[in-house]
Protein backbone atom coordinates (compact mmCIF):
# COMPACT_ATOMS: atom_id res chain seq x y z
CA UNK A 1 0.00 0.00 0.00
CA UNK A 2 2.67 2.12 0.91
CA UNK A 3 4.69 1.42 -2.31
CA UNK A 4 1.31 2.51 -4.37
CA UNK A 5 1.03 5.54 -2.50
CA UNK A 6 4.53 6.77 -3.45
CA UNK A 7 4.47 5.47 -6.82
CA UNK A 8 0.68 7.26 -7.08
CA UNK A 9 2.22 10.55 -5.95
CA UNK A 10 5.34 10.35 -7.95
CA UNK A 11 3.72 10.05 -11.18
CA UNK A 12 0.81 13.29 -10.05
CA UNK A 13 4.06 15.19 -9.22
CA UNK A 14 5.50 14.40 -12.64
CA UNK A 15 2.24 15.16 -14.43
CA UNK A 16 2.07 18.45 -12.91
CA UNK A 17 6.04 19.17 -13.83
CA UNK A 18 4.85 18.44 -17.66
CA UNK A 19 1.53 20.64 -17.41
CA UNK A 20 3.97 23.77 -16.51
CA UNK A 21 6.24 22.95 -19.04
CA UNK A 22 4.20 22.51 -21.71
CA UNK A 23 1.31 25.49 -21.21
CA UNK A 24 0.86 28.53 -18.86
CA UNK A 25 -3.14 28.01 -18.18
CA UNK A 26 -2.61 27.47 -14.42
CA UNK A 27 -3.84 23.52 -14.27
CA UNK A 28 -2.32 22.56 -11.01
CA UNK A 29 -4.51 23.77 -8.38
CA UNK A 30 -7.24 21.72 -10.74
CA UNK A 31 -4.81 18.78 -10.76
CA UNK A 32 -4.45 18.58 -6.98
CA UNK A 33 -8.30 18.83 -6.71
CA UNK A 34 -9.28 16.46 -9.17
CA UNK A 35 -6.31 13.74 -7.97
CA UNK A 36 -6.91 13.73 -4.63
CA UNK A 37 -11.05 13.02 -5.75
CA UNK A 38 -10.30 10.10 -8.12
CA UNK A 39 -7.63 8.32 -5.27
CA UNK A 40 -10.84 8.24 -2.99
CA UNK A 41 -12.72 6.46 -5.45
CA UNK A 42 -10.21 4.42 -7.54
CA UNK A 43 -10.33 0.52 -7.13
CA UNK A 44 -14.27 0.46 -6.30
CA UNK A 45 -15.83 -0.58 -9.64
CA UNK A 46 -15.53 -3.64 -11.55
CA UNK A 47 -14.64 -3.66 -15.19
CA UNK A 48 -18.12 -5.60 -15.51
CA UNK A 49 -20.07 -3.03 -13.78
CA UNK A 50 -18.19 -0.16 -16.00
CA UNK A 51 -19.63 -2.01 -19.16
CA UNK A 52 -23.30 -2.28 -17.66
CA UNK A 53 -22.96 1.43 -16.43
CA UNK A 54 -21.63 2.53 -20.25
CA UNK A 55 -23.79 0.65 -22.04
CA UNK A 56 -26.62 1.93 -20.29
CA UNK A 57 -25.80 5.14 -21.55
CA UNK A 58 -25.18 4.20 -24.90
CA UNK A 59 -28.35 2.81 -24.89
CA UNK A 60 -31.55 5.21 -25.29
CA UNK A 61 -34.85 6.02 -26.38
CA UNK A 62 -33.41 6.02 -29.95
CA UNK A 63 -33.16 2.07 -29.96
CA UNK A 64 -36.97 2.77 -30.85
CA UNK A 65 -36.53 4.61 -33.87
CA UNK A 66 -33.81 1.86 -35.79
CA UNK A 67 -36.57 -0.08 -37.41
CA UNK A 68 -37.64 3.14 -38.54
CA UNK A 69 -34.16 4.43 -40.11
CA UNK A 70 -33.87 0.74 -41.78
CA UNK A 71 -37.01 0.72 -43.37
CA UNK A 72 -35.80 3.77 -44.90
CA UNK A 73 -32.46 2.37 -45.80
CA UNK A 74 -32.59 -1.07 -46.46
CA UNK A 75 -30.94 -3.93 -43.96
CA UNK A 76 -27.17 -3.57 -46.02
CA UNK A 77 -26.49 0.17 -46.01
CA UNK A 78 -28.07 0.77 -42.07
CA UNK A 79 -25.77 -1.99 -41.26
CA UNK A 80 -22.76 -0.38 -43.08
CA UNK A 81 -23.65 3.21 -41.28
CA UNK A 82 -24.15 1.33 -37.90
CA UNK A 83 -20.56 0.05 -38.20
CA UNK A 84 -19.41 3.42 -39.41
CA UNK A 85 -20.65 5.18 -36.25
CA UNK A 86 -19.82 2.42 -33.94
CA UNK A 87 -16.14 3.02 -35.30
CA UNK A 88 -16.14 6.64 -34.91
CA UNK A 89 -17.73 6.53 -31.65
CA UNK A 90 -15.02 4.41 -30.49
CA UNK A 91 -11.99 6.38 -32.16
CA UNK A 92 -13.84 9.68 -30.14
CA UNK A 93 -13.39 7.90 -26.75
CA UNK A 94 -9.52 7.48 -28.24
CA UNK A 95 -9.33 11.06 -28.35
CA UNK A 96 -10.90 11.50 -25.12
CA UNK A 97 -8.54 9.11 -22.97
CA UNK A 98 -5.40 10.02 -24.64
CA UNK A 99 -6.30 13.69 -23.81
CA UNK A 100 -7.05 12.54 -20.47
CA UNK A 101 -4.05 10.57 -20.02
CA UNK A 102 -1.49 13.56 -21.52
CA UNK A 103 -2.78 16.36 -18.20
CA UNK A 104 -3.96 13.74 -15.71
CA UNK A 105 -7.43 15.14 -15.69
CA UNK A 106 -10.58 12.73 -15.92
CA UNK A 107 -13.29 15.28 -16.07
CA UNK A 108 -14.28 16.58 -19.73
CA UNK A 109 -15.36 20.11 -18.06
CA UNK A 110 -11.65 20.72 -17.28
CA UNK A 111 -10.18 18.96 -20.60
CA UNK A 112 -12.24 22.21 -22.20
CA UNK A 113 -10.50 24.30 -19.66
CA UNK A 114 -7.01 22.70 -19.93
CA UNK A 115 -7.32 23.64 -23.96
CA UNK A 116 -9.66 27.01 -23.75
CA UNK A 117 -9.82 28.10 -20.56
CA UNK A 118 -12.83 29.07 -18.94
CA UNK A 119 -14.86 29.33 -22.00
CA UNK A 120 -13.77 25.72 -23.11
CA UNK A 121 -15.14 24.43 -19.81
CA UNK A 122 -18.53 26.46 -20.19
CA UNK A 123 -18.78 25.26 -23.57
CA UNK A 124 -18.33 21.20 -22.69
CA UNK A 125 -20.62 22.28 -19.25
CA UNK A 126 -23.31 23.57 -21.31
CA UNK A 127 -23.35 21.17 -24.13
CA UNK A 128 -23.35 17.94 -21.80
CA UNK A 129 -26.20 19.65 -19.73
CA UNK A 130 -28.48 20.20 -22.83
CA UNK A 131 -27.41 17.65 -24.16
CA UNK A 132 -28.48 14.81 -21.08
CA UNK A 133 -31.55 17.30 -19.81
CA UNK A 134 -32.78 16.34 -23.69
CA UNK A 135 -32.74 12.88 -23.09
CA UNK A 136 -33.86 12.83 -19.43
CA UNK A 137 -37.05 14.65 -20.71
CA UNK A 138 -37.14 11.91 -24.01
CA UNK A 139 -37.39 8.80 -21.27
CA UNK A 140 -39.67 10.38 -18.97
CA UNK A 141 -41.52 11.27 -22.44
CA UNK A 142 -41.90 7.60 -22.76
CA UNK A 143 -43.05 6.60 -19.37
CA UNK A 144 -45.92 9.60 -19.18
CA UNK A 145 -47.24 8.21 -22.72
CA UNK A 146 -46.56 4.76 -22.35
CA UNK A 147 -47.24 3.73 -18.35
CA UNK A 148 -51.21 5.07 -18.37
CA UNK A 149 -51.20 2.83 -21.85
CA UNK A 150 -49.64 -0.42 -20.24
CA UNK A 151 -51.46 0.20 -16.88
CA UNK A 152 -54.92 0.53 -18.81
CA UNK A 153 -53.79 -2.93 -20.98
CA UNK A 154 -53.18 -4.68 -18.07
CA UNK A 155 -56.34 -3.92 -16.46
CA UNK A 156 -58.47 -3.65 -19.82
CA UNK A 157 -59.88 -0.42 -19.30
CA UNK A 158 -61.46 0.43 -22.78
CA UNK A 159 -62.92 3.67 -21.52
CA UNK A 160 -61.13 5.31 -19.35
CA UNK A 161 -62.76 7.85 -16.76
CA UNK A 162 -60.38 10.18 -15.41
CA UNK A 163 -58.73 7.67 -12.85
CA UNK A 164 -55.70 9.08 -11.48
CA UNK A 165 -53.61 6.15 -12.08
CA UNK A 166 -54.27 6.38 -15.72
CA UNK A 167 -53.12 10.26 -15.75
CA UNK A 168 -49.39 9.79 -17.21
CA UNK A 169 -48.29 13.65 -15.05
CA UNK A 170 -49.19 11.68 -11.78
CA UNK A 171 -47.48 8.69 -13.17
CA UNK A 172 -44.44 10.36 -14.29
CA UNK A 173 -43.39 12.33 -10.51
CA UNK A 174 -44.24 8.78 -8.76
CA UNK A 175 -41.52 7.38 -11.12
CA UNK A 176 -39.34 10.14 -10.57
CA UNK A 177 -40.05 10.08 -7.07
CA UNK A 178 -39.83 6.68 -6.21
CA UNK A 179 -37.22 5.20 -8.18
CA UNK A 180 -35.27 7.33 -10.09
CA UNK A 181 -34.77 9.96 -7.30
CA UNK A 182 -33.15 6.89 -4.98
CA UNK A 183 -31.05 5.71 -7.93
CA UNK A 184 -29.59 9.23 -8.60
CA UNK A 185 -28.69 10.26 -5.26
CA UNK A 186 -26.12 7.64 -5.35
CA UNK A 187 -22.90 8.87 -4.68
CA UNK A 188 -20.53 6.83 -7.59
CA UNK A 189 -21.81 5.68 -10.86
CA UNK A 190 -20.50 2.45 -10.00
CA UNK A 191 -23.15 1.60 -7.28
CA UNK A 192 -25.66 1.73 -10.35
CA UNK A 193 -23.71 -1.22 -12.73
CA UNK A 194 -26.41 -3.77 -11.50
CA UNK A 195 -29.18 -1.65 -12.01
CA UNK A 196 -27.79 -1.20 -15.32
CA UNK A 197 -27.09 -4.61 -16.09
CA UNK A 198 -31.15 -5.31 -15.66
CA UNK A 199 -31.70 -1.83 -17.79
CA UNK A 200 -29.75 -3.54 -20.56
CA UNK A 201 -31.58 -7.52 -20.00
CA UNK A 202 -35.07 -5.63 -20.29
CA UNK A 203 -33.79 -4.27 -23.72
CA UNK A 204 -32.60 -7.74 -24.61
CA UNK A 205 -36.09 -8.97 -23.83
CA UNK A 206 -37.41 -6.44 -26.25
CA UNK A 207 -34.80 -7.86 -28.95
CA UNK A 208 -36.36 -11.42 -28.99
CA UNK A 209 -39.97 -10.40 -29.01
CA UNK A 210 -40.29 -9.03 -31.86
CA UNK A 211 -36.69 11.25 -38.47
CA UNK A 212 -33.89 10.60 -40.67
CA UNK A 213 -31.76 7.49 -40.89
CA UNK A 214 -28.39 9.38 -40.54
CA UNK A 215 -29.19 11.38 -37.85
CA UNK A 216 -30.68 8.88 -36.06
CA UNK A 217 -27.51 6.60 -36.26
CA UNK A 218 -25.17 9.56 -35.79
CA UNK A 219 -26.22 9.77 -32.29
CA UNK A 220 -26.93 6.39 -31.32
CA UNK A 221 -23.67 6.09 -29.31
CA UNK A 222 -23.68 9.02 -27.48
CA UNK A 223 -22.25 8.03 -23.97
CA UNK A 224 -19.11 10.58 -24.05
CA UNK A 225 -20.33 12.79 -20.84
CA UNK A 226 -20.54 9.65 -18.86
CA UNK A 227 -16.85 8.34 -19.85
CA UNK A 228 -14.43 9.51 -17.84
CA UNK A 229 -16.55 10.07 -14.61
CA UNK A 230 -16.88 5.90 -15.56
CA UNK A 231 -13.09 5.51 -16.08
CA UNK A 232 -12.59 7.80 -12.40
CA UNK A 233 -14.55 4.83 -10.67
CA UNK A 234 -12.80 2.26 -12.58
CA UNK A 235 -10.72 -0.54 -10.72
CA UNK A 236 -7.09 0.00 -11.63
CA UNK A 237 -7.33 2.56 -14.06
CA UNK A 238 -5.13 2.06 -17.22
CA UNK A 239 -6.56 4.23 -20.45
CA UNK A 240 -6.33 0.54 -22.09
CA UNK A 241 -8.43 -0.71 -19.70
CA UNK A 242 -11.23 1.70 -20.44
CA UNK A 243 -10.55 1.44 -24.07
CA UNK A 244 -11.80 -2.05 -23.18
CA UNK A 245 -14.67 -1.07 -21.79
CA UNK A 246 -16.08 1.38 -24.12
CA UNK A 247 -15.33 -1.42 -27.20
CA UNK A 248 -16.93 -3.68 -25.96
CA UNK A 249 -20.19 -1.46 -24.59
CA UNK A 250 -20.23 -0.06 -27.59
CA UNK A 251 -19.89 -3.86 -29.42
CA UNK A 252 -22.81 -4.93 -27.61
CA UNK A 253 -25.13 -1.95 -28.37
CA UNK A 254 -24.19 -2.29 -31.89
CA UNK A 255 -25.38 -5.64 -32.22
CA UNK A 256 -28.64 -4.83 -30.06
CA UNK A 257 -29.45 -2.19 -32.14
CA UNK A 258 -29.13 -3.94 -35.33
CA UNK A 259 -31.18 -6.84 -33.99
CA UNK A 260 -34.02 -4.25 -32.69
CA UNK A 261 -33.82 -2.86 -36.37
CA UNK A 262 -33.88 -5.62 -37.90
CA UNK A 263 -36.71 -7.49 -35.93
CA UNK A 264 -38.81 -4.42 -35.92
CA UNK A 265 -38.61 -4.22 -39.48
CA UNK A 266 -39.10 -8.07 -40.43
CA UNK A 267 -42.25 -7.56 -38.52
CA UNK A 268 -43.75 -4.31 -40.14
CA UNK A 269 -41.85 -3.42 -43.34
CA UNK A 270 -42.65 -0.58 -44.94
CA UNK A 271 -45.63 0.09 -42.28
CA UNK A 272 -42.85 1.00 -39.03
CA UNK A 273 -43.53 3.95 -37.60
CA UNK A 274 -40.63 6.46 -36.13
CA UNK A 275 -41.88 5.26 -32.38
CA UNK A 276 -41.66 1.24 -32.88
CA UNK A 277 -43.84 0.69 -29.36
CA UNK A 278 -46.69 2.69 -31.53
CA UNK A 279 -46.39 0.51 -34.54
CA UNK A 280 -46.83 -2.66 -31.65
CA UNK A 281 -49.70 -0.77 -29.95
CA UNK A 282 -51.84 -1.51 -33.43
CA UNK A 283 -51.51 -5.09 -33.38
CA UNK A 284 -53.30 -5.80 -30.51
CA UNK A 285 -52.76 -3.12 -27.21
CA UNK A 286 -54.02 -6.10 -24.75
CA UNK A 287 -51.51 -9.05 -26.01
CA UNK A 288 -49.33 -10.30 -23.03
CA UNK A 289 -46.04 -10.57 -25.05
CA UNK A 290 -46.68 -6.74 -26.29
CA UNK A 291 -47.54 -5.41 -22.91
CA UNK A 292 -44.15 -7.32 -21.39
CA UNK A 293 -42.09 -5.72 -24.17
CA UNK A 294 -43.52 -2.40 -23.23
CA UNK A 295 -42.98 -2.44 -19.73
CA UNK A 296 -39.42 -3.47 -20.41
CA UNK A 297 -39.33 -0.27 -22.40
CA UNK A 298 -40.45 1.70 -19.65
CA UNK A 299 -38.17 -0.25 -17.01
CA UNK A 300 -35.16 0.12 -19.26
CA UNK A 301 -35.49 4.01 -20.29
CA UNK A 302 -36.75 4.95 -16.28
CA UNK A 303 -33.03 2.67 -15.29
CA UNK A 304 -31.25 4.49 -17.43
CA UNK A 305 -32.32 8.39 -16.51
CA UNK A 306 -30.26 8.46 -12.86
CA UNK A 307 -26.88 7.05 -15.43
CA UNK A 308 -27.43 10.34 -18.09
CA UNK A 309 -28.12 12.50 -14.76
CA UNK A 310 -25.13 11.85 -13.35
CA UNK A 311 -22.72 13.91 -15.50
CA UNK A 312 -25.20 16.74 -15.79
CA UNK A 313 -24.56 16.90 -11.99
CA UNK A 314 -20.94 16.46 -12.74
CA UNK A 315 -20.98 19.94 -14.83
CA UNK A 316 -22.83 21.69 -12.83
CA UNK A 317 -20.68 21.71 -9.94
CA UNK A 318 -17.71 22.23 -12.52
CA UNK A 319 -19.31 25.03 -13.57
CA UNK A 320 -20.93 26.68 -10.78
CA UNK A 321 -18.30 25.23 -7.46
CA UNK A 322 -15.12 24.31 -9.13
CA UNK A 323 -13.34 23.94 -6.32
CA UNK A 324 -16.05 22.93 -3.38
CA UNK A 325 -15.29 19.07 -1.92
CA UNK A 326 -17.52 16.77 -1.98
CA UNK A 327 -20.66 17.65 0.00
CA UNK A 328 -24.20 15.63 0.41
CA UNK A 329 -26.70 18.61 0.48
CA UNK A 330 -25.16 20.29 -2.67
CA UNK A 331 -25.14 16.16 -3.97
CA UNK A 332 -28.58 16.07 -3.51
CA UNK A 333 -29.88 19.27 -3.85
CA UNK A 334 -28.73 19.06 -7.25
CA UNK A 335 -30.53 16.10 -8.33
CA UNK A 336 -33.64 16.83 -6.79
CA UNK A 337 -34.02 20.71 -8.81
CA UNK A 338 -32.69 18.99 -12.13
CA UNK A 339 -35.57 16.08 -11.63
CA UNK A 340 -38.24 18.55 -10.55
CA UNK A 341 -37.22 20.37 -13.56
CA UNK A 342 -37.43 17.66 -16.09
CA UNK A 343 -40.97 16.89 -14.41
CA UNK A 344 -42.10 20.50 -14.82
CA UNK A 345 -41.01 20.20 -18.55
CA UNK A 346 -42.49 17.53 -19.63
CA UNK A 347 -45.86 17.62 -17.74
CA UNK A 348 -46.23 21.21 -18.59
CA UNK A 349 -44.20 21.86 -21.88
CA UNK A 350 -44.13 18.49 -23.65
CA UNK A 351 -43.73 20.05 -26.99
CA UNK A 352 -40.13 21.72 -25.56
CA UNK A 353 -38.94 18.09 -27.05
CA UNK A 354 -39.01 19.73 -30.52
CA UNK A 355 -36.24 22.25 -28.93
CA UNK A 356 -34.69 19.94 -27.74
CA UNK A 357 -33.88 18.24 -31.25
CA UNK A 358 -32.39 21.47 -32.09
CA UNK A 359 -30.45 20.90 -28.96
CA UNK A 360 -29.35 18.00 -29.43
CA UNK A 361 -28.51 18.33 -32.94
CA UNK A 362 -25.99 21.09 -31.69
CA UNK A 363 -24.87 19.82 -29.12
CA UNK A 364 -24.43 15.93 -29.44
CA UNK A 365 -21.76 16.42 -32.45
CA UNK A 366 -19.81 18.48 -30.15
CA UNK A 367 -19.68 15.96 -27.37
CA UNK A 368 -18.99 13.18 -30.17
CA UNK A 369 -16.87 14.73 -32.62
CA UNK A 370 -16.04 18.25 -31.92
CA UNK A 371 -14.57 18.49 -28.59
CA UNK A 372 -12.76 15.41 -28.32
CA UNK A 373 -11.33 16.51 -31.39
CA UNK A 374 -9.83 19.72 -30.99
CA UNK A 375 -9.51 19.11 -27.10
CA UNK A 376 -6.98 16.41 -28.41
CA UNK A 377 -4.90 19.16 -30.98
CA UNK A 378 -4.77 21.42 -27.97
CA UNK A 379 -4.05 19.42 -25.23
CA UNK A 380 -1.36 16.96 -26.41
CA UNK A 381 1.85 18.75 -27.08
CA UNK A 382 3.47 19.31 -30.03
CA UNK A 383 7.22 17.59 -28.70
CA UNK A 384 4.38 14.32 -28.68
CA UNK A 385 2.48 14.92 -31.81
CA UNK A 386 3.65 17.97 -34.29
CA UNK A 387 0.64 19.70 -35.59
CA UNK A 388 0.66 18.12 -38.84
CA UNK A 389 1.21 15.04 -37.56
CA UNK A 390 -1.12 12.34 -39.04
CA UNK A 391 -3.49 11.96 -35.26
CA UNK A 392 -3.49 15.52 -35.51
CA UNK A 393 -4.71 15.52 -39.05
CA UNK A 394 -7.31 12.68 -38.65
CA UNK A 395 -8.41 14.42 -34.94
CA UNK A 396 -9.17 17.45 -37.79
CA UNK A 397 -10.83 15.73 -40.03
CA UNK A 398 -13.06 14.24 -37.42
CA UNK A 399 -13.64 17.67 -35.59
CA UNK A 400 -15.13 18.31 -39.71
CA UNK A 401 -17.27 15.36 -39.59
CA UNK A 402 -18.76 16.94 -36.57
CA UNK A 403 -19.74 20.10 -38.53
CA UNK A 404 -21.12 17.97 -40.91
CA UNK A 405 -23.05 15.95 -38.94
CA UNK A 406 -24.43 19.24 -37.05
CA UNK A 407 -25.39 20.72 -40.42
CA UNK A 408 -27.27 17.72 -41.66
CA UNK A 409 -28.89 17.18 -38.68
CA UNK A 410 -30.21 20.68 -38.29
CA UNK A 411 -31.31 20.90 -41.69
CA UNK A 412 -33.08 17.45 -41.42
CA UNK A 413 -34.81 19.02 -38.48
CA UNK A 414 -36.09 22.40 -40.21
CA UNK A 415 -37.23 20.79 -43.41
CA UNK A 416 -39.12 18.13 -41.13
CA UNK A 417 -40.74 21.32 -38.86
CA UNK A 418 -41.38 23.27 -42.52
CA UNK A 419 -43.23 20.41 -44.70
CA UNK A 420 -45.02 19.77 -41.40
CA UNK A 421 -43.86 15.56 -41.77
CA UNK A 422 -43.71 15.24 -38.25
CA UNK A 423 -47.14 16.18 -36.96
CA UNK A 424 -48.27 14.02 -39.95
CA UNK A 425 -46.22 11.00 -38.84
CA UNK A 426 -47.39 11.15 -35.17
CA UNK A 427 -51.34 11.99 -36.36
CA UNK A 428 -51.17 8.10 -37.77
Amino acid sequence: MLIQLYLFFNRFKEDNRASVEITNTRPIPVLRISAFHWFQFEGKTSFGMSVFNLGNAIMGSGILGLAYAMANTGVVLFLILLTVVAVLSSYSIHLLLKSSGVVGIRAYEQLGYRAFGTPGKMAAGIAITLQNIGAMSSYLYIVKYEFPLVIQAFLKVDNPAGEWFLNGNYLVVIVSIAVILPLALMKQLGYLGYTSGFSLSCMVFFLISTAYTIPILAFAFVCHPEVLPIYTELRNPTKKKMQHVSNISIAVMYVMYFLAALFGYLTFYGKVEAELLHTYSRIDPYDTLILCVRVAVLTAVTLTVPIVLFPVRRAIQQMVFPNKTFYWPRHIAIAFVLLTFINLLVIFAPNILGIFGIIGATSAPCLIFIFPAVFYIRIVPKEEEPSFSVPKILAACFAGIGFLFMIMSLSFIIIDWTTGSSNASSGH
